[in-house]
């Protein structure tokens, strides 16, 4: 910032989301009602193919809009309502309990016992194969939603009640309108979404050390333009108060210090790595002993 004060500037909050989010819900919305009378195999096929590009993109919105950036840190509950609404369509309550743990990640990025983003000890010790870590990747929304549980469990919160009674009540609502398959993909979508597709790979790309001493790593390739620019992450670290439309301009402005830096250019092949490469495995993360205060949400 002493070099780049320019980039002060990008911290506001980017208004578009909201309408892309309000599309992308309208877009669910409409595939409910177009897979309530396929034949299952199509369903299943429509699930992968588009709710689950929808339902992941979906996930990264809710990101943006847990760093305020839908209407600014000034209308914080805001953004906690309107990521409750972008939750919808995903099936499972989320938008809060994310919120909650993330921004422990940020302001502890490795922290032991903190940041739920670091793999167990049981994952890093049984997915250790290449057969085992292939899996590892299938189930990861499933260790994502237990990990909390097992690391670093927090009592639960009014929003987070909301948060729940609001995704049942519209489940129940999708059900009763158009019948289990529409359920099916929702949740489908979601749950495929989140585990063997390419855009999983970010999960793996932002912080697994494939170079030792370098602990984040950006993509800069085309995904990102269905991610809100999630792959932007060293920049996103670097700037959490930045929103993810902005965060191209922010490696222009201070390219020094980003285009030297270790990157990715496909999320597909940080899968296919993670897996053939005899050496990484879910241990590998850099992991923190945290001194001094620790202040959580």
């Amino acid at each position: 910032l002493a070099k780049h004060p320019e980039i002060k500037a990008l911290m506001k909050p980017d208004y578009n989301l909201i309408w892309v989010v309000v599309l992308m819900v309208l877009a669910q919305l409409t595939a409910f009602y177009l897979v309530k009378d396929l034949d299952w195999k199509w369903v299943i096929f429509w699930a992968y193919v588009f709710g689950s590009c929808i339902s992941h993109s979906m996930t990264l919105a809710i990101h943006e809009i847990s760093h305020n950036s839908a209407f600014g840190n000034s209308k914080a509950m805001w953004n906690r309502w309107f990521g409750i609404f972008a939750n919808l369509p995903l099936g499972l309550p989320y938008s809060i309990s994310f919120k909650r743990y993330h921004m422990d990640h940020h302001r502890y990025l490795g922290g032991d016992g903190i940041d739920v983003d670091i793999p167990t000890n049981f994952e890093g010790w049984f997915f250790c194969t290449r057969f085992r870590k292939f899996i590892w990747i299938v189930l990861q929304p499933f260790f994502y939603a237990i990990r909390p549980l097992c690391i670093n469990p927090k009592p639960i919160t009014r929003l987070e009640i909301i948060n729940l009674l609001a995704q049942l009540s519209f489940d129940v609502v999708i059900y009763y309108l158009w019948g289990v398959k529409s359920i099916f993909y929702m949740l489908a979508g979601s749950v495929l979404g989140l585990g063997l597709h390419p855009i999983s790979g970010h999960f793996i790309a932002e912080h697994y050390m494939f170079l030792k001493g370098h602990e984040t790593y950006s993509y800069y390739g085309p995904l990102n333009l269905l991610t809100f620019n999630v792959g932007y992450h060293n920049e996103h670290h670097d700037f959490p108060n930045i929103p993810g439309k902005s965060l191209p301009l922010v490696k222009k402005i201070a390219a020094e210090y980003y285009d030297n830096l270790p990157q990715y250019n496909s999320w597909i092949k940080v899968l296919y790595d993670f897996v053939m490469d005899d050496t990484i495995s879910p241990y590998s993360r850099m992991k923190r002993q945290l001194k001094g205060e620790v202040k959580q949400d």
